[in-house]
């Protein structure tokens, strides 16, 4: 495997075993584990790995990986994390727009899983801290854009 390779593995899997709220304790790992990185080249792997940050179950915003790369496990309705999505709390719209409230911190998450699991419907999202911009494809319907996303919430 080449080093870049292994680097992504060695992440994935502290990101799945360890609760991690920092680069610096994510780095300090991979320094003891014998890997060379700077903190610049961690932020782009975990860019490329498309990992969030989503408060645990006590709150503390931790690493997440998303769904679609964590091993063993299918994306679907009932595999997602019901944390993350339990964070919604509505959605309205202005002309073909949506704005989606979320919970602070869960913004990033959700977003996530609408451009992973409604694509079909959204072209793309914006995500702030408790609020996202919904993007639709043309030629989607409002109740259209509404019946993908209750599929999720």
């Amino acid at each position: 495997m080449s080093p870049k390779t292994n680097r992504l593995n060695f992440i994935r899997e502290m990101i799945a075993q360890h609760q991690l709220s920092s680069q610096e304790e994510l780095l300090g790992m991979m320094e003891q584990a014998g890997f060379e990185v700077t903190q610049a080249t961690l932020s782009r792997d975990l860019k490329l790995m498309k990992v969030v940050k989503a408060p645990n179950e006590k709150g503390i915003y931790v690493y997440t990986l998303p769904q679609s790369i964590k091993r063993d496990e299918q994306t679907t309705a009932s595999s997602r994390d019901s944390r993350t999505l339990s964070g919604f709390i509505s959605v309205e719209f202005s002309n073909q727009l949506a704005v989606v409230k979320t919970r602070p911190g869960h913004a990033s998450a959700i977003a996530y899983e609408i451009d992973t699991n409604a694509s079909h419907v959204i072209l793309g999202t914006i995500a702030g801290d408790d609020t996202i911009l919904l993007i639709p494809r043309e030629g989607f319907t409002r109740q259209e854009i509404e019946n993908a996303l209750s599929e999720l919430f």
